[in-house]
């Protein structure tokens, strides 16, 4: 009895060893999955409770208007204003646009350039960190005595706001190769185009879009100061007439197409790390 009872057990225990994980695998996929929907819906869930705040607070405490107006009445103006409001943000998109990629162009190569050469960066990197001390709102004026009040004064107040950053997120990662890799794939026979190619561009990509990330925030704001110094035309241009009227729905009105433009600009940057860096995505089914 013992003996059927042992061998009957031995019979029905691989069968049930194999029976049971494939349930337990799909409630532990399951179960992921909902706590990765959770995870992403956190970022627009906060704004719908900062927006709630907002509204509760203003009836709470009768706030007036021109100091605080209503999340109602903010959106009623964006959508009164709203070709106004998008022509503007136009000019303001393409100075962003226009300045972060001449930013992107010039700073990552120069970025190379000083971190593998000794020279450049004895001739090059001293006069950069000199033009990166000299205020930049002190230099905008006569960047419109120079270039006049069209858009090409604002893009190179961008670049000049945006490069440095970047430049520095490039040397940085291009030196952070470990030399014993460099020695190790030169010794088995490895070009210089394949050791840059597949050892230092995937090693320096990462830091790399940190001062990508941390330009992109810089270009949003670059833009407009730009315009506060002087412009007929852009979403900066909007927000001083705005607060020099006491429009204040029509200022948040701007603050709120602002704040929709570098959202749109992080997760650009961010998808664009996401499709160059594969190796980093970790987590994913």
């Amino acid at each position: 009895m013992i003996t059927s009872n042992l061998t009957g057990g031995a019979a029905l225990g691989p069968s049930a060893a194999k029976a049971q994980p494939v349930p337990q695998r799909a409630s532990s996929r399951f179960m992921r999955r909902i706590r990765l929907i959770a995870w992403n819906a956190l970022p627009p869930l906060t704004f719908v409770a900062i927006v709630a705040i907002w509204s509760l607070s203003v009836k709470a405490f009768q706030i007036p208007a021109y100091l605080l107006p209503a999340p109602g009445a903010v959106f009623s103006r964006l959508v009164s204003d709203a070709p106004m409001l998008w022509s503007n943000a136009l000019v303001t998109l393409t100075e962003i646009v226009l300045g972060f990629a001449l930013t992107i162009v010039s700073a990552i190569p120069l970025g190379l350039l000083i971190a593998l050469s000794p020279l450049a960066r004895q001739v090059l990197y001293p006069p950069i960190m000199l033009l990166q001390l000299v205020p930049k709102i002190a230099v905008a004026p006569l960047f419109l005595v120079w270039l006049g009040f069209g858009m090409e004064s604002k893009v190179l107040l961008t670049v000049l706001m945006t490069f440095f950053p970047l430049l520095i997120a490039s040397i940085s990662g291009f030196q952070i190769l470990d030399q014993r890799l460099l020695h190790l794939t030169r010794s088995m026979g490895a070009s210089t185009w394949q050791t840059f190619r597949y050892l230092r561009v995937p090693a320096a990509l990462p830091v790399i879009f940190s001062g990508v990330k941390t330009s992109a925030t810089i270009a949003a704001t670059a833009a407009i100061v730009a315009e506060f110094v002087g412009a007929n035309q852009g979403l900066g241009y909007v927000l001083l007439r705005g607060t020099s009227t006491m429009d204040i729905e029509l200022t948040f009105a701007v603050l709120v197409v602002l704040t929709i433009i570098g959202i749109v600009i992080n997760y650009v940057v961010e998808l664009s790390e996401w499709l160059m860096t594969p190796w980093q995505r970790t987590g994913e089914d």
